[in-house]
């Protein structure tokens, strides 16, 4: 068992504080400077302490027995980030910005890496972003109800990075969110998602009720949630949801390439449990996107690292100016919001000098291509259905019509910079998917914006333009529903020879917005515009 994670057993007797004195330690060199740790005793135990006060001072680190001005990081085992700011009032120390409040797990780990690790939301007890009276009185805390005022219930109009201050919430929700989503609740599937999107925009952590009020999307079940995880530091129905053995089924099953919620739904009845089970039952019968995502699996799972998409952008870029040398090839998705692992790559391609058949041929010709090279493992090509009059789609889930194609190429590892791409013994390449989109140079950047994401960011600017703007938005076009085009004047149109139906529908046509880039449809919807990276809702 690892000496930091051992847990004492049996009774033991309390030994008599040593008030005012400290504990004598044989000097150690500091190798990290800048950082002052102070290891909090409550819940920990004043042997259990002294053990990891020695222990950290030998790997390097500099741990002070006193509080004092000097300290950068408190380190707790057990504590709410609430527990120990109150603990913080009591002993009459004001807690400032640059103080680091971390669970002792990043100490564990640190110690075992040799030096400091990143402080992730795992880690971080409390992100301190507010001053704190040196008064217990929570009424003379500063809280912020003025920041508060000013959060959207559109995801489009807030701006949220990958720093997420409220990890332990947002993990929690996603958990939820997905476990209605097996269960096709679509009503609390969405609730959970929306708490999950506002919280990861708050620049500061919530650490009691009151922070919540006043913010948007935040139903009681929600707050309910909210509630226990601050008051126990965990929610016993995420708990209830991570031991299901229907949750654990379906989340096993659609980590399958191919593998939806229908097909899950019939394993799960069938008594599946496990992969192995299906892939050896010979009355199952498997769609080629299966077959492919069995036989790819464990690629097809691990993450994909970004110098690994960037070196598929390479491959993608080569095989495309093969036959259109004037083409744009755009990686989209999480990694153009600045993601560093995902779990496929998407490019979105568009000419500006290609005709209607070289934008019809160019995706047929390049997947060719990679099947001469042997670098095309599977493939599901869909045919474009698009068409320039038609009025965009109501649902804010609607997938475009646009050609695509649906791939899984095989990356060779010395493709990918400064062998940064995980290898496998004996193995010289790793499966990867890919998504390829062909859309027309004039709706580029209505592609470009929905292809971005985040699947939320997008529900939400599509609800926005809707609700509030009368606007009609897709991956095709923008369309005001408030104004009329004057393009089709009366006298023109009764010179034309068409239906009296259409007479009527071109007259009273309302207008599409042209846009030439994402700010300027940003621009017609009356929003800020807000970067790739500010979407990650």
């Amino acid at each position: 068992m690892d000496p930091l994670q051992m847990v004492h057993s049996g009774p033991r007797k309390k030994r008599p504080r040593q008030m005012g004195t400290s504990m004598v330690s044989p000097p150690h060199d500091i190798k990290f400077q800048d950082l002052v740790l102070y290891i909090l005793e409550k819940k920990m135990g004043t042997t259990r302490r002294a053990f990891l006060m020695e222990l950290a001072r030998r790997k390097g680190f500099r741990v002070e027995n006193e509080l004092s001005d000097s300290i950068t990081h408190i380190v707790a085992e057990n504590n709410s980030g609430s527990e120990v700011l109150e603990w913080l009032q009591v002993q009459n120390i004001k807690a400032s910005s640059q103080l680091e409040l971390l669970d002792v797990s990043w100490l564990i780990e640190s110690m075992g890496a040799g030096k400091p690790v990143e402080m992730t939301g795992k880690h971080q007890l409390v992100s301190v972003r507010r001053d704190y009276s040196a008064s217990p009185n929570p009424e003379l805390q500063k809280t912020p109800p003025l920041a508060v005022k000013k959060i959207s219930q559109y995801a489009c109009q807030r701006r949220t990075t990958l720093n997420n201050c409220n990890h332990i919430f947002t993990d929690a929700f996603e958990v939820l969110a997905e476990n209605y989503e097996f269960r096709e609740n679509e009503v609390f599937c969405l609730a959970f998602m929306r708490a999950a999107s506002v919280l990861k925009s708050l620049p500061f952590t919530i650490i009691s009720m009151k922070d919540t009020e006043g913010i948007p999307c935040l139903g009681d079940k929600v707050k309910c949630v909210i509630e226990e995880i601050i008051e126990d530091g965990e929610s016993s129905e995420v708990k209830a949801v991570l031991n299901d053995e229907r949750y654990q089924s379906f989340k096993l099953f659609t980590s399958v390439f191919g593998v939806g919620l229908k097909t899950s739904e019939k394993w799960f009845r069938m008594g599946f449990r496990t992969l192995s089970k299906i892939k050896s039952d010979k009355t199952l019968k498997f769609t080629p996107m299966q077959k492919a995502g069995f036989l790819y699996y464990e690629d097809l799972v691990s993450c994909v690292t970004r110098a690994e998409a960037e070196a598929v952008g390479v491959l993608v870029k080569e095989a495309v100016w093969a036959f259109l040398p004037d083409a744009f090839v755009t990686m989209t998705g999480g990694f153009r919001r600045g993601k560093k692992i995902g779990h496929d790559v998407d490019f979105l391609i568009t000419s500006p000098g290609s005709t209607d058949e070289d934008e019809e041929q160019l995706l047929p010709k390049v997947i060719n291509l990679w099947e001469r090279k042997g670098l095309l493992l599977y493939c599901d090509f869909v045919e474009s259905t698009f068409e320039k009059l038609k009025i965009p789609s109501r649902k804010v889930d609607a997938l475009d019509h646009f050609q695509k194609c649906f791939l899984i190429l095989k990356l060779h590892h010395q493709r990918v910079d400064s062998g940064k791409c995980s290898q496998q013994d004996g193995k010289t390449w790793k499966a990867i998917r890919v998504d390829l989109v062909m859309c027309p140079y004039e709706r580029r950047a209505f592609a470009l914006l929905g292809w971005t994401g985040s699947r939320q960011f997008e529900r939400d600017l599509r609800r926005y333009a809707t609700h509030e703007r009368k606007m009609m938005l897709d991956n095709h076009a923008l369309y005001d529903k408030t104004k009329v085009d004057k393009t089709f004047t009366m006298s023109a149109l009764r010179c034309l020879k068409i239906s009296e139906c259409t007479y009527f529908f071109l007259y009273f046509q309302k207008i599409f917005l042209k846009a030439e880039s994402e700010e300027e449809i940003f621009a017609h919807l009356g929003l800020d515009y807000l970067e790739p990276w500010e979407r990650n809702a």
